[in-house]
């Protein structure tokens, strides 16, 4: 068998589907596509309501110092709903329809810039904006909790989200821009208004604000009714103990969600390790510009700085899909975290303006990594019944931690008196800036720690090795470690499969037994004779359809959870057999088993070598099967010595088990020491013996007794652990 390019032992960046192909598969869901269409509306109507309301509040008023606040006034009345009615929001968007929920709060964001518009007061602006802001903290958790109900699968939440992203903090503010630059500069053109044109314009684009939420409020009514849906994604390791929440008050309802945080390692892990990433990014934001003038780069420093701080925020938004392929999302959640509190001490120490943008680039990605990753495990991980809460907690967390360290942190840069110094001949401010930011990376340290151990889920990887692995061009499965062990149809790989999981379950690891995928299943008997399939092509399509599934439920997420599997005829055998005995490619089969396990590949292959023995059907013909796939067999274990260890499979059972320990003891050193069992443990279970299988393994029958293919296959798999 040739060797995947660039494959791993693990998934390989090779199988990973493209971005553009994975936002084509989301945007190919229609109920999402039109929703991503409404939070464009919405997103839209956000910005322009800031540069609308800012723009009308200093026309209404010919106070210097209020024109001066304009701006201040308008950020804090649309922020404070957010901080004080975000677990309303919350907890409206897992009682109620989520659907009307939304479709109440555009409609009174519409209503009550109407209102703004017509009444034109300064305090109904504050006031009115105020009321804005209190529907957005309606309508945003309803939707982030929807989402997930909308998309085919929950491993899509995460592409769902980089789109929202996108369209949030992307296309909408340039959107948004261009249409106020737009709007305010028609009359100079056209002469629309007499009077006083600029306060009808600004009045003009604060009821163009107001129907862009209408529009949302009619496009969600009318066209997405799948909002309406609950639990498409159930999750059944994560309940929620109130499991009639329809009868329960609004205290109880919030008391469960607090209860569910301290009792789900998993969220209480998340919203700590939000905490520090948002303290240290309150910290870079309060401290930004006093900062920019200690570096003595001029006055272009604070711009370059800000420009890189976002270029960090969209490609760690951008990247993180591909590291979470590499790194569970609970890992990599407290993994980013602390990485930018490193990456934000560097800042802190940084001498000169290019070493500080080089680090700030680097905050900025793994606070994005961060962000997306958080949102992500909320959406795919957090059980529908709640979702909503611990969306509006993260998002209040988010709103609260940066407006506080932001109003504090220039207070304490205050503080500290400036000092200029030396180092390697160029002069460098020392203020209060620097201490805030080590005190910063220290918080979002500490908190990323807690967060990794809090969410990690028993793997035995340490922390370093989990980044050196997602910066890796090709990086090695740092969880779960699979053995194939693989031979003829001769030989009964199923005994030795289990004899070697009863021997590991000495080690520190859960062990996993998992039968062929490819021939050890009841589904690929009925398949292939319910399907009348008697050509070898249709059968190996039919075995590959078989395989992807039982890899895809049982094998993958035994690897995600720190498991070693140990599966019998995984790959290598059935392509060895269709390749020697039906004559098909090998290439075109190596590319099917490569399609329909993801390039999963095992870490170590225990082969069988055995002398062929005769069938009692035709001993003649069986021989001259077995021997070529055998033959096939030890090729590929040439091809590739360091993942292949051949065993001689000739005598009992008993003899051949303990020749596969033997070896394997040689294999478990260095860094794979914590698989290898304990000296002198026995195999435990129901051992096999040279008279027949290993007890409750099922029998073998043939795929099909007219089947031109002499292939044996147990009744079903077998899938257990301890």
């Amino acid at each position: 068998m040739r060797s995947v390019p660039g494959a791993g032992p693990g998934r390989s960046s090779g199988a990973e589907a493209s971005t553009i192909n994975r936002v084509r598969r989301v945007l190919a869901i229609k109920p999402f596509r039109r929703l991503w269409g409404v939070t464009y509306l919405c997103s839209v109507a956000d910005w322009l309501n800031i540069l609308a309301l800012t723009g009308l509040a200093t026309k209404l008023t010919n106070n210097y110092f209020a024109q001066n606040f304009a701006f201040v006034g308008v950020v804090l009345t649309g922020l404070a709903p957010g901080l004080l009615f975000a677990p309303v929001g919350g907890l409206l968007a897992d009682r109620f329809d989520r659907r009307k929920v939304m479709i109440v709060a555009d409609l009174l964001r519409c209503g009550f810039l109407l209102s703004i518009a017509f009444v034109s007061a300064p305090w109904w602006l504050l006031a009115g904006n105020f009321l804005v802001g209190s529907a957005a903290s309606m309508w945003i958790p309803s939707k982030e909790a929807a989402v997930p109900n909308l998309l085919r699968r929950p491993d899509q939440v995460e592409t769902a989200n980089q789109l929202g992203m996108v369209m949030t903090y992307g296309l909408a503010v340039v959107t948004a821009a261009g249409a106020n630059a737009i709007i305010t500069g028609v009359n100079t053109t056209f002469h629309l208004f007499s009077g006083d044109p600029s306060l009808n314009i600004a009045k003009l684009v604060v009821v163009i604000t107001g129907l862009l939420y209408l529009a949302s409020a009619i496009l969600i009514a009318t066209r997405i009714p799948e909002l309406s849906l609950r639990n498409v994604h159930a999750l059944p390791e994560q309940k929620v103990q109130a499991a009639d929440e329809e009868k329960l008050g609004i205290g109880r309802m919030i008391a469960d969600g607090f209860r569910f945080i301290r009792s789900t390692p998993l969220v209480r892990g998340l919203l700590v390790g939000a905490f520090g990433a948002f303290a240290a990014g309150g910290a870079v934001i309060g401290s930004a510009k006093p900062y920019s003038s200690s570096l003595l780069a001029g006055d272009s420093a604070f711009s370059l700085l800000v420009l890189a701080v976002f270029l960090g925020l969209a490609s760690g938004m951008a990247f993180a899909p591909k590291l979470s392929r590499r790194l569970p999302h609970d890992r990599l959640f407290g993994v980013s975290i602390i990485a930018a509190g490193l990456s934000l001490a560097l800042v802190a120490l940084s001498p000169h303006l290019s070493i500080s943008l080089i680090t700030v680039v680097l905050v900025g990605f793994w606070a994005g990594t961060a962000f997306l990753t958080g949102v992500t495990i909320i959406g795919s991980r957090v059980e529908d019944a709640i979702r909503g809460r611990i969306n509006a907690i993260y998002q209040l967390m988010m709103k609260l931690v940066l407006f506080g360290t932001t109003v504090t942190v220039p207070v304490l840069v205050g503080v500290v008196a400036p000092r200029t110094i030396n180092v390697w001949g160029s002069p460098v401010t020392i203020d209060g800036t620097r201490p805030i930011m080590l005190a910063g990376a220290a918080i979002a340290l500490v908190a990323g720690l807690f967060a990794y151990r809090q969410m990690d889920d028993k793997r035995t990887e340490p922390i370093l090795s989990d980044l050196r692995n997602a910066l890796r061009r090709t990086p090695r499965r740092v969880n779960g470690f699979l053995i194939a062990v693989e031979g003829t149809t001769a030989i009964n790989t199923a005994i030795q499969a289990v004899n070697l999981a009863d021997w590991m379950r000495g080690g520190t690891r859960p062990v996993v037994v998992a039968a062929d995928p490819a021939l050890d299943d009841k589904r690929l008997t009925a398949l292939v004779s319910g399907a009348s399939l008697t050509g070898a092509r249709a059968q190996a399509l039919a075995a590959a359809a078989v395989r992807a599934d039982i890899v895809e439920r049982h094998v993958q997420p035994a690897l995600d959870a720190g498991s070693v599997v140990v599966m019998e005829r995984f790959v290598d055998s059935p392509l060895a057999h269709l390749s020697a005995v039906a004559g098909l490619d090998s290439d075109e089969l190596e590319g099917l088993a490569d399609w329909a396990t993801g390039r999963l590949r095992p870490d170590l292959t225990v082969l069988l070598d055995s002398a062929p023995h005769g069938a009692p059907r035709d001993r003649a013909t069986a021989m001259n099967d077995q021997w070529r796939v055998q033959h096939l067999l030890t090729e590929m274990a040439a091809a590739d010595p360091e993942r292949y260890v051949v065993i001689d499979a000739d005598g009992t059972d008993t003899e051949v088990a303990e020749r596969i320990r033997t070896a394997l003891r040689a294999v478990f050193v260095g860094r794979l020491s914590a698989l290898a069992p304990t000296a002198g443990t026995p195999a435990t279970g129901n051992p096999a013996t040279a008279d027949g299988p290993a007890t409750d393994l099922p029998s073998t029958l043939p795929l099909d007794l007219d089947d031109p293919l002499p292939v044996e296959t147990p009744e079903e798999p077998r899938v257990e652990a301890k």
